[in-house]
């Protein structure tokens, strides 16, 4: 390829960049439109004080009517959601722990207390038991509940299916709680 065709491609670029900007400088003249004085509607904004809060489940808790939540659920429900859980849980009697902790008992048993599984640091700091208002938050949305969870499960939305893996959490247990 010679310097005259390299001359020729460049030229036409420079042709086309400058047929595109003077079009657009002729239709800004010929579509000109006059941006008004005053605004069409005044958009208000309160000054808002932001106070910087901790986002901890003990502040954030709602208040929900466990009883009625719980009456919710069955058994035959919540173990076909479990099955979501068991890619990394398994609640039989003495099941070792996978991805996740064995869950069998886990209901009424203190938050991080298994010893042979190394727990995230804020779980390990989570100072609670797992009772059926705590599991029920936890359920929802294990990673805004416990802030740090290692927990990759986005949640469970639906009411009964909360309620039902619950009964079927407490049912797996040398002593299952009484329902609420």
């Amino acid at each position: 390829m010679d310097s005259f065709e390299i001359n020729k491609i460049v030229a036409a670029i420079l042709m086309v960049a400058l047929l595109v900007i003077g079009i657009g400088k002729i239709s800004d003249v010929i579509f000109h439109v006059e941006k008004p004085e005053v605004p069409g509607y005044a958009v208000e904004v309160d000054q808002a004080v932001t106070v910087s809060t901790q986002s901890n489940s003990e502040t954030n808790v709602e208040k929900i009517d466990i009883a009625a939540l719980m009456a919710m659920g069955d058994l035959a429900t919540g173990e076909k959601v479990f099955k979501k859980c068991a890619a990394c849980h398994l609640i039989n009697k003495g099941g070792e722990n996978k991805i996740g902790p064995a869950l069998y008992g886990v209901i009424g048993r203190k938050v991080a207390s298994k010893q042979d599984y190394k727990y995230s640091k804020a779980m390990a700091a989570y100072d609670k038991n797992w009772t059926f208002e705590e599991m029920n938050g936890y359920l929802k949305k294990p990673q805004s509940y416990i802030k740090g969870t290692k927990m990759a499960f986005a949640g469970l939305r639906k009411e009964k299916d909360r309620a039902s893996v619950i009964l079927y959490l407490n049912q797996n247990s040398d002593n299952p709680l009484p329902l609420p």
